[in-house]
C-alpha cells in the first residue's frame, strides 16, 4: 500500500439505474434498484477508491457490508454513491457509505475491505487444490507446500474437517 492511502479519502461514483440493476419479480412497472446490485456498486466504488493507492500486484476483497437501503430508485434514475475511508488498520479498510438519487437519500452504511496481493489470491486457489487432494486421498494427511521462499502453508485432514494454516518454514 502506498503512503497516500489515508483516512478521509473519498470518492463519488455516478451511475444510472439500468435494467440489470433492478428487481424483476414485481413486473416492469415496479422496477427499482435491487439491493444486491446496490451492494455490488458500493463494493466497486470502494475498490476503485483504493486502487490508485495500492502497490502493483495488490487488490482488495470485500469482507463486510452493513447498509440500510432506505429509498426506492426507479429504473433510469441517476444515482450518486459517496464512499469515504473512515478506518485503516493495517490492511483492513472500512468505508462509510452514502448514496442518493435525484429525489432522496437511498443508502447509508459501512463496507469493509481487506487489501492483499494478487499472489495471495493464487495461494488460496492452490490451498483449495491441495485441500481437495487431501480430502480425496491423493496425498497424505498432511501436505505442506511452499508459497514463497519464507512462507509455507500446511493442509491437514482431521477426519472430515480440513484445516489450512501457516506453518513455520526455515531454510
Amino acid at each position: 500500500m502506498k503512503p497516500s492511502l489515508t483516512t478521509g479519502l473519498s470518492a463519488t461514483a455516478k451511475l444510472t439505474v439500468d435494467r440489470e440493476r433492478t428487481i424483476d419479480f414485481m413486473g416492469d412497472a415496479a422496477r427499482v434498484y435491487a439491493t444486491p446490485m446496490l451492494v455490488r456498486d458500493i463494493e466497486v466504488a470502494c475498490r476503485n477508491l483504493l486502487l490508485p493507492h495500492l502497490d502493483a500486484g495488490e487488490d482488495s476483497v470485500g469482507t463486510r457490508v452493513e447498509i440500510d437501503h432506505i429509498g426506492a430508485t426507479l429504473l433510469g434514475m441517476p444515482v450518486e454513491i459517496t464512499v469515504r475511508l473512515a478506518e485503516l488498520n493495517g490492511r483492513a479498510a472500512v468505508f462509510e457509505v452514502e448514496g442518493r438519487d435525484t429525489v432522496e437519500p437511498i443508502v447509508r452504511g459501512r463496507h469493509a475491505r481487506l487489501v492483499g496481493t494478487v499472489q495471495a489470491q493464487r495461494v488460496h486457489k492452490a490451498v483449495a487444490i491441495v485441500v481437495r487432494q487431501v480430502h480425496n486421498g491423493a496425498v497424505g494427511d498432511l501436505a505442506v507446500f511452499l508459497v514463497q521462499p519464507d512462507i509455507a502453508f500446511g493442509v491437514q485432514a482431521l477426519g472430515s474437517l480440513i484445516v489450512d494454516y501457516p506453518v513455520g518454514f526455515q531454510r
